[in-house]
């Protein structure tokens, strides 16, 4: 059984920063995949970030140049730090972990940009 444990989040005014960290636990394995997704209100969940086991992780273009994600898939450990936050980035976040053909993903954390 892989579980995913999430914390960071919070509520943080325009052009301010917050940092997300995720780890899981569960089975010794290697994960092919981790990162974040996140679903704003009345929107569908979508790719915010991901670090593949083998490869360059890749941002969405919403993000880029404000996040900066960072993972050890052998560690199953996921961060991602996220500045210059705008209203729009409003939504749940979600830790995603694929391995093994399965999906899985965090209970999600709550990221609200207000003024």
């Amino acid at each position: 059984q892989v579980q995913l444990v999430e914390s960071g989040g919070g509520s943080v005014q325009p052009g301010g920063s917050l940092r997300l960290s995720c780890a899981a636990s569960g089975s010794d394995f290697v994960a092919n995949i981790m990162g974040w997704f996140r679903q704003g209100p009345g929107k569908q969940r979508e790719m915010v970030a991901v670090v593949p086991s083998f490869g360059i992780a890749r941002l969405s273009d919403s993000v880029k140049g404000r996040f900066t994600v960072a993972g050890d898939n052998a560690k199953k450990t996921v961060s991602l730090q996220m500045n210059s936050l705008k209203p729009e980035d409003t939504a749940v976040y979600y830790c995603y972990l694929h391995w093994n053909g399965g999906d899985y993903w965090g209970q999600g954390t709550q990221v609200t940009v207000s003024s």
